[in-house]
């Protein structure tokens, strides 16, 4: 998870460039929504955006936060015992009992299916303890992800003057939520038994919207209704968010269609491919393969391409060894780059007979 996060914070200052250099195209789509964002998630280019960096009311939205925390700190097989505290919050609820003992587990498909404020308070204060606490360890958390313009007060989305954040701050969060295999398999379940208490889920894009893998709604009366959703298609995966938005469902709908059909992505490189054979000094085969340690994709629209450029850390001398790392795959859109990727040597390649004995010779003393 630590890992994730320092690479989602680095991302996150390299996007900031690249929105200037990359500016999406705003007027091909619109939305009701005050504030509104759709970002690709792999590469985080931002597809469209309204208003993106407003602060605003967030609601239940907060609870992806909350779940992604309580995964990250807690066991799903850890045992809660719901205070009153929890069992008396105010708003939605998955109908929590004082003394009532549930695992974490079974809180976080409350939290995330019912939108359970008493399931986000019970899992707080079995966490750290108290929802002051817990929300530290949220605000640590979001800064980790470089959610730059946010800050939380509770673990529920209730409203607070010091909670709120914005669509382009709650993007970066879904997309460090997706990537949380445990907590993708909860937001995209439409509905769960546990220990004879059914909880449905609210989201009704897992129904509406094709590849729909969840993840938030929420609403107050002051928020307005709140929205953050993924989906997937193609191997390529999108979010969306919109803030104080009343036709929420038909506006992410929406722009799915628009992102899915104008920024396809366009796959650079694949985990193990040969990107290049280059030429090696001195060795039994004259080249050596090349291949790329991860994979890389950046969504195109019309007029943009995808080039590649190979830049060698060093000589290519024999003795090679397979698995160390030769150099990086530089990629750019028209002129400008968008990413690298770092690229092995494919293959161990031995010196040639003679330079083997020359080698040897200037060993032996004369």
């Amino acid at each position: 998870m630590q890992t994730l996060l320092r690479r989602l914070a680095a991302l996150g200052i390299a996007l900031a460039a690249l929105f200037t250099l990359f500016p999406c195209q705003t007027h091909a789509v619109s939305t009701s929504a005050s504030s509104a964002i759709l970002m690709d998630v792999d590469s985080g280019r931002v597809l469209y955006e309204q208003n993106a960096d407003a602060k605003m009311l967030i609601a239940s939205t907060t609870k992806i936060l909350t779940a992604l925390v309580a995964i990250r700190e807690g066991d799903l097989n850890d045992v809660v015992t719901v205070s009153r505290e929890a069992a008396y919050t105010e708003g939605s609820s998955m109908y929590l009992k004082v003394g009532e003992k549930l695992t974490l587990e079974t809180l976080l498909y409350g939290l995330l299916l019912c939108s359970g404020n008493d399931a986000a308070v019970a899992i707080a204060e079995h966490i750290s303890g108290s929802q002051e606490d817990f929300a530290k360890l949220m605000n640590a958390t979001a800064r980790e992800i470089g959610m730059e313009h946010s800050s939380f007060a509770n673990p529920n989305g209730l409203d607070h003057e010091d909670h709120y954040s914005t669509a382009r701050d709650m993007a970066r969060l879904a997309c460090a939520a997706v990537e949380n295999e445990t907590l993708v398999r909860m937001a995209s379940t439409r509905s769960v038994t546990i220990g004879g208490r059914t909880m449905t889920n609210h989201n009704k894009l897992l129904n509406q919207i094709e590849g729909c893998i969840g993840l938030k709604t929420g609403y107050t009366m002051a928020a307005g209704r709140t929205l953050v959703s993924c989906v997937e298609r193609n191997g390529q995966r999108l979010v969306a968010v919109t803030l104080q938005d009343g036709n929420d469902w038909a506006d992410h709908a929406a722009l799915y269609d628009y992102g899915f059909s104008t920024y396809p992505a366009k796959l650079g490189a694949s985990l193990g491919q040969t990107i290049q054979r280059v030429q090696v000094e001195n060795g039994m085969s004259a080249t050596v393969p090349l291949v790329a340690a991860d994979s890389f994709a950046w969504p195109l629209a019309e007029g943009e391409s995808l080039e590649q450029d190979v830049e060698l850390a060093g000589s290519l001398r024999a003795p090679i060894r397979a698995g160390r790392r030769a150099g990086e795959a530089v990629f750019s859109v028209n002129g400008k780059e968008v990413g690298r990727v770092a690229l092995l040597y494919g293959a161990d390649v031995a010196p040639r007979m003679e330079s083997a004995l020359s080698i040897l010779k200037q060993g032996l003393p004369g």
